[in-house]
């Protein structure tokens, strides 16, 4: 099945924002990245200038003075590490956090010079900031030294990963407010195209004979169209079964005259063959003019309840004389035809007539409502039955399984051709009963119910 227009929609913009977030992520993520950097270098190299700040040459070497200023330095593996190297590559100071702690990695430096490296201080990566220098004091003396700041990678990561984790979080929450805008946008634009189903199954169903003309510029032309060409069909088909209407009418009187003539003799008994083909031309005709007057009518009608009818159609329907039919009726109250009265009249009215010309002694007539809003009509016997070679050819006009019955063979074409006028389906099989089984089932499209409150 097709996907709706809002869900390709949906899909394409889904496409398209992952894209663009995805892209602006990654920008974001890098940028970040380099500000972290700067940010970091710039506060190393800070931190190195507020060390050499508070250093002082003593005579053991250079040493810095407590508190520092940043508290870090006082706290055992807080992640920020400093120490002094003497000319030989000593420590002679170490930060309160490098206490006890290894360091290795690094080495002294000749003076003015500066270098970043990675190494590994309290059994962690770390990148070191490490400054040369030549210190001189005329009380005590000169010394070279090097002067190492250390901050573990991990504060860099978690810092990072915090970012990330909120700029994805925040991303994800900007795509679900737009797909969801984006969702509303789009059914409120294509509102519209829903109008126009929900106005066409109005005219399918017999509530409505054209479109509104109130819909966007875009789908005037469409809803215009659609108007003329309902305007158009529902004139020809006016016209169609006029047309039909009028040559079965002018047929009609010359067939009475005929028979009249060929039976007005009573010492010249009428052929038998004249008058079956009379009889057989004036079935031809009821059959295409029922068939003339129903195009284009069927599921335009309200539905209406079926058991009234069923009623009336039984105490109507012509049983053989020359056998007692007894007539069984399971009838549900909510039963409902999807058309006009006369359709399901003509409907039960072939297929009871069938049934009676072939059935022994009973007849069963159901008429259920399925789950699924379809309406299954069954009417069994229990005569001879159909054999299955023949099923589908008795559906066929003129067509008899039996020619020793009377009948023109045109009552199950009718049905069958009622049944697909109303987008159903006709089956015949076997009756619990022993004869023949006719299963009609009939969708019923949405619509009020005729009869009911």
């Amino acid at each position: 099945m097709n996907p709706s227009l809002i869900r390709r929609l949906l899909l394409v913009s889904a496409l398209v924002l992952a894209g663009f977030l995805g892209a602006t992520a990654l920008a974001l993520d890098q940028a970040f990245r380099s500000s972290l950097e700067t940010s970091r270098t710039q506060r190393m190299e800070a931190l190195l200038y507020t060390l050499l700040a508070a250093a002082t040459l003593e005579e053991d070497g250079l040493t810095v003075e407590p508190p520092l200023a940043d508290a870090r330095f006082r706290t055992l593996e807080s992640g920020l590490y400093a120490r002094i190297l003497d000319d030989a590559g000593r420590a002679i100071w170490r930060s309160q956090s490098l206490t006890g702690q290894p360091w290795s990695g690094t080495g002294p430096l000749p003076p003015g010079e500066q270098r970043w490296q990675q190494a590994q201080a309290a059994g962690e990566p770390v990148l070191v900031l490490s400054y040369g220098l030549e210190w001189e004091d005329p009380a005590v003396g000169s010394g070279r030294f090097t002067v190492e700041l250390a901050e573990a990678l991990s504060l860099r990561d978690a810092e990072l990963q915090s970012f990330r984790q909120g700029l994805w979080g925040w991303l994800l929450g900007a795509a679900a407010a737009l797909l969801l805008a984006q969702l509303l946008i789009q059914r409120w634009g294509l509102a519209p195209l829903r109008r126009v189903a929900r106005e066409l199954d109005a005219i399918r169903n017999g509530k409505r004979q054209r479109l509104g003309e109130d819909y966007p510029q875009e789908l005037l032309p469409l809803t215009q169209s659609l108007n003329r060409l309902l305007t158009a069909e529902r004139e020809r088909g006016a016209r169609y079964r006029q047309a039909l209407a009028d040559l079965a009418h002018s047929l009609k009187t010359p067939l009475a005259v005929l028979r009249s003539r060929l039976e007005s003799d009573p010492d010249t008994p009428a052929p038998p063959e004249a008058l079956e083909q009379i009889e057989r031309m004036d079935g031809s005709l009821q059959y295409h003019l029922g068939r003339a007057s129903r195009a284009g009518r069927a599921g335009l009608e309200e539905a209406i309840p079926a058991a009234p009818v069923v009623q009336r159609l039984l105490r109507a329907i012509p049983l053989p004389a020359d056998r007692t039919i007894h007539t069984e009726v399971h009838c549900q109250p909510t039963a409902r035809f999807p058309g006009p009265e006369a359709d399901l009249m003509e409907l039960l009215g072939n297929l009871l007539d069938n049934a009676a010309k072939w059935a022994e002694s009973r007849i069963r007539l159901s008429l259920d409502m399925e789950a699924d809003r379809r309406l299954v009509l069954v009417v069994e016997d229990d005569g001879p039955g159909i054999p299955e070679s023949l099923r589908a050819q008795v559906l066929e006009r003129g067509v008899r399984a039996d020619q020793s019955r009377p009948g023109q063979g045109i009552g199950l074409a009718v049905v069958r051709d009622l049944v697909n006028d109303y987008e159903g389906h006709l089956t015949i099989g076997q009756s619990p009963l022993g004869g023949a089984s006719l299963r009609v089932s009939l969708p019923l499209h949405p619509g009020p119910v005729r009869g009911e409150d």
